[in-house]
């Protein structure tokens, strides 16, 4: 650190230093009777003719001797003038005596004594003056002693040294100590030095360099800076994206919990229980609402106990006799059809309380079975049967898997089916089925083959189906073919047959266990009407689901070949229609 030794402030550097002495040197103007400074010109002048009104008198009275003396010429004026001018220039030279030699000297105390005797020289030797002023003839000499006594030579303040003028003086000082003003000279050959980041001359070249190096220090200061509030909005920008990710993923997997729960319940695996609950609950309903009497609640209730306990369909949802009334009517009426085919005999089965919204498949099953069950063709795998209940289905498909067949799907329906509302689809027939030795195939109609979505292709597989055994051209064909298990997304039914209108297009005979007992008993009556059969009639515009799936049996299997299906049913593919 560097002090000032003219008014005490400190500094950190030598360049700093040099500029806060130019700031005296350039800007302060001192009193040369007390030593005031820190005040303007005027200022200065309004002080010295009030406080110092006894010395100023002295120094004009001086001039106005002067002027006595030596005339009012011109010639004599411009002596005046000249006189003044270097009175001025010795009261500047005085104060600039002030200032130190340079950073590391200043004035001593000798030096304001000086200043101090020169004052009071001056009135002496102006009285004496102003006594003697008749003797003309040693005026010359009195004038160069007051001359001499009162303006000495300037002296330099920053080595010392004198000049017998101030000009003089002045030009030493920018000569001789340039470098401590930091003022270019015109006309020296010192090289100048322009900073290149914010044009400041500088006539050192080291000086240039520290400088320099400070611009340089305070813009990595300022990237520095940057960097940390860079870093900070991207820690903030990082956190930010973290938090929305972590809500989107907390938002998708909600979604798919009541996606996943919506499936479970749709497809019964919610564990809400199954058929025996639903049907009590159901009818608990009824009760409630006044549309079953409490009597019926508890005959209809220990009837179902007492099938669920020997595993046997009640057949309360069963329909009989439809295909008998089926084959009259078509031989004695419809005259828009050129030729029929119809399955062996079946009986509808609809759902119930107990099972109603998921038990389609169990309902197609129970169909399927009642055919077989009066086809002497499966008499030997299928001895002693009879039609199941839901709840003994689910049972008998349980077994299946624990066979060996279908490892898949049974893991999917985490091997359980009883005490559930689980749908069962293609696969589960054709499992249960395999494992009842009656032989049977899947085909997938995986994609549309008509316009419009239609499935030609589907229609024309099982006219063949069903026509592969008709001898000659009847009306009617009654087939041993059992029906077909036909599946689509969401719902099953069960084919009974197929017409041929005489226009040639076809038409399929579908049961489906949605419509109750009371509408497929109208198909009974003698005069069947046309409007009653249109619940069996499916056209091939009324069939465009994206996929369909039909399971078609085929005879009886020995052991040997059901111990072979239970195998390739391991690895399970269906037969694909393109």
């Amino acid at each position: 650190m560097l002090s000032c030794d003219i008014c005490g402030e400190t500094v950190t550097s030598e360049p700093d230093m040099k500029a806060h002495l130019i700031v005296h040197m350039e800007n302060e103007i001192v009193c040369p009777f007390c030593k005031l400074s820190g005040v303007n010109y005027d200022e200065m002048c309004f002080h010295i003719e009030t406080a110092h009104f006894e010395q100023n008198t002295l120094e004009r009275n001086f001039e106005r001797i002067n002027t006595v003396q030596f005339g009012t010429s011109d010639n004599k004026k411009d002596n005046t003038l000249q006189c003044g001018m270097e009175v001025n220039s010795s009261i500047l030279s005085g104060c600039a005596s002030n200032h130190p030699k340079n950073s590391s000297q200043c004035l001593t105390k000798d030096n304001t004594l000086k200043h101090e005797a020169f004052y009071s020289e001056s009135l002496t030797e102006s009285r004496k003056f102003l006594k003697s002023r008749e003797k003309q003839s040693g005026l010359t000499e009195v004038k160069g002693s007051i001359y001499e006594t009162t303006y000495g030579p300037p002296e330099c303040p920053f080595c010392g040294k004198t000049e017998e003028h101030s000009e003089d003086m002045e030009t030493h000082v920018k000569t001789t100590h340039a470098n401590l003003l930091d003022i270019p000279l015109e006309d020296c050959d010192q090289p100048l030095y322009d900073c290149p980041m914010c044009g400041l001359i500088c006539t050192n070249y080291h000086i240039l360099q520290e400088h320099v190096d400070l611009h340089l220090e305070e813009n990595s200061f300022c990237q520095g800076m940057d960097r940390v509030q860079c870093s900070g909005d991207l820690q903030l920008a990082h956190q930010l994206q973290q938090e929305e990710d972590r809500k989107r993923r907390s938002e998708e997997s909600r979604q798919e919990i009541e996606e996943f729960q919506k499936l479970q319940r749709q497809y019964g695996l919610d564990n809400s229980g199954g058929y025996k609950q639903q049907q009590l609950r159901n009818m608990e309903i009824e009760v409630n609402r006044g549309r079953m009497p409490p009597s019926e609640f508890h005959r209809r209730k220990a009837d179902m106990m007492e099938s669920l306990a020997i595993g046997i369909d009640d057949g309360k949802t069963k329909t009989s006799g439809i295909i008998e009334a089926l084959h009259k009517y078509y031989q004695n009426a419809a005259t828009d059809v050129r030729q029929v085919w119809l399955s062996s005999v079946v009986d509808h089965f609809h759902s119930s309380l107990g099972d109603k919204g998921w038990g389609c498949g169990y309902r197609n099953f129970q169909m399927l079975l009642s055919s077989l069950l009066q086809n002497d063709a499966y008499d030997d795998c299928l001895k002693g049967m009879s039609v199941p209940c839901i709840p003994k289905i689910q049972s008998m498909i349980e077994d299946a898997w624990k066979e060996g067949f279908d490892p898949q799907g049974a893991s999917q329906l985490n091997n359980r089916l009883q005490g559930t509302k689980a749908w069962i689809g293609a696969c589960e027939v054709y499992i249960l089925l395999t494992s009842l030795r009656v032989k049977c195939h899947i085909v997938d109609f995986h994609k549309s083959t008509g316009p419009l979505g239609t499935h030609p292709r589907l229609f024309e597989w099982i006219l063949n189906y069903y026509s592969s055994e008709g001898e000659g051209s009847p009306k009617v064909v009654c087939t041993s073919k059992p029906p077909i298990y036909l599946q689509h997304q969401g719902h099953s039914r069960t084919v009974i047959g197929i017409e041929e209108k005489k226009n040639r297009t076809l038409c399929l005979l579908i049961f489906d266990p949605g419509c109750p007992s009371r509408e497929m008993q109208k198909l009974l009556k003698q005069d069947i009407e046309a409007s009653s059969l249109k619940q069996l009639q499916k056209s091939m515009g009324n069939l465009k689901h994206k996929q369909y799936q039909i399971v078609a049996v085929e005879g009886a299997l020995s052991p040997e070949e059901k111990v072979a299906r239970r195998q390739d049913s391991q690895v399970f593919t269906a037969e694909k229609i393109p």
